[in-house]
């Protein structure tokens, strides 16, 4: 059903800084689109089916930028690692295990339900370099309702020799195999995925942004996570002016690019991935679990970069954007300790980038403002009520640091329901 109203507390981002709130509202879908949130349901829309939520609160479908399918499995395993460490003791032999498909049908079939059933609509994934695994995933994913970006992952250098592959021409080919599977889908599409500069020799480099031109591609990798990484980085690319520019300098960065991290990105390069365009996913919960630092957020919205959340499933432990919204104002008072320029996040902004700031990747995505498509969550939040009357925004507030997937009664991608 993709025209119909939905009647209940109604709570959405007007701006970074604002929310939009009414009680007992109607929230209207039309063909698949938002009409708007109105007081009484206007004349044209009386004939429309009315869905009844009143008493429980309507908000859009949360946006995820940046996750792991393959570490679903490794969720809560290795965290008193670092990055690299991390990486190499557990994340490539684990993603290693892709080239069976049998172990991938099994194991992105559980992530992909745990997915579904909870507050993400959308998301942007990492698969691996395997081909067929990941085509698994796009159609998991498909089948789920859910719209996603997928990627390929490319990587020629600095992994082992089970996980890499064997050349950037054999890389090239491979992607371009992929690339010419995709076309089935109607909610999941590629996005071009260089692990990051380490693991992407520059012949490779050259290649992908050769194909991105060609096809029109997004592109989604990782930037300034660790400071072990970055001083990587330097040593490979001693000609790049820092770790931004040296995806530039492959023209891979701009306006349909997600850089995730962001954690130690100076002013030079905030300025870099404001001019071009590009969104950041900051992944809060996986920065501290990979002890990689607390990311200016801050700065990077001064500075005119768009910013949106990320889960980072394995490095982050939950792939609800929920808790990537906490996380992300818990840290941003850790920052203010270090820098009291630093302001911490609002409730407002932590969920504005969780909605409308990462869904304006996707397009006009993640708000109620007439023209927008419907992505709605349900949740009766009846049990986290305490003995007080509390307004909108608190219970919003209250929803996003306690509430559980079972407390989401309705979900709604596009305008179909998925439960």
């Amino acid at each position: 059903m993709k025209t119909m109203i939905l009647k209940g507390d109604i709570c959405y981002s007007k701006t970074k800084k604002t929310l939009a709130c009414l009680k007992n509202g109607f929230l209207v879908c039309d063909s698949g689109l938002s009409a708007g949130v109105f007081p009484t349901i206007p004349e044209q829309y009386r004939r429309f089916p009315l869905k009844e939520y009143t008493g429980k609160l309507i908000i859009p479908g949360l946006i995820d930028l940046h996750t792991h399918g393959p570490q679903f499995s490794l969720r809560s395993l290795g965290l008193d690692k670092e990055l690299l460490d991390w990486l190499e003791a557990l994340v490539f032999p684990e993603e290693a295990k892709y080239s069976d498909i049998s172990y991938a049908e099994q194991a992105y079939t559980a992530a992909v339900g745990d997915v579904k059933k909870g507050p993400n609509t959308r998301a942007c994934f990492f698969g691996t370099v395997h081909t067929p695994s990941t085509l698994r995933l796009m159609t998991l994913l498909e089948e789920s309702g859910l719209v996603c970006r997928v990627g390929k992952v490319n990587m020629d250098r600095n992994c082992p020799d089970s996980l890499g592959e064997a050349s950037a021409e054999a890389s090239e080919t491979a992607t371009r195999a992929w690339l010419g599977q995709c076309d089935a889908y109607k909610n999941v599409a590629p996005i071009l995925t260089p692990r990051f500069i380490p693991s992407c020799t520059d012949d490779l480099m050259r290649r992908l942004s050769a194909i991105r031109k060609e096809y029109g591609l997004p592109v989604q990798s990782h930037l300034s996570e660790n400071l072990r990484e970055m001083a990587w980085v330097r040593e490979l690319c001693p000609e790049s002016t820092g770790y931004a520019d040296a995806y530039a300098r492959f023209d891979l960065l701009g306006p349909e690019t997600i850089m995730a991290h962001c954690v130690w990105s100076d002013s030079a390069e905030i300025e870099l991935l404001a001019q071009a365009g590009v969104f950041a996913a900051h992944c809060p919960q996986s920065n501290m679990n990979l002890s990689s630092g607390a990311a200016p957020v801050r700065k990077l919205l001064a500075g005119g970069v768009r910013v949106g959340l990320g889960s980072d499933v394995a490095g982050g432990v939950h792939p609800s954007i929920f808790r990537a919204m906490t996380d992300a104002i818990q840290v941003s008072k850790l920052r203010r300790i270090q820098d009291a320029e630093d302001d911490p996040l609002t409730l407002e902004e932590a969920f504005y980038l969780g909605t409308l700031g990462g869904g304006a990747f996707f397009g006009a995505v993640g708000s109620f403002e007439a023209g927008y498509e419907f992505d709605a969550l349900v949740i009766d939040d009846a049990s986290l009520a305490p003995p007080f009357p509390l307004s909108l925004r608190e219970r919003l507030e209250r929803v996003v640091y306690l509430s559980e997937d079972r407390h989401i009664i309705a979900k709604y991608v596009r305008g179909a329901p998925l439960f």
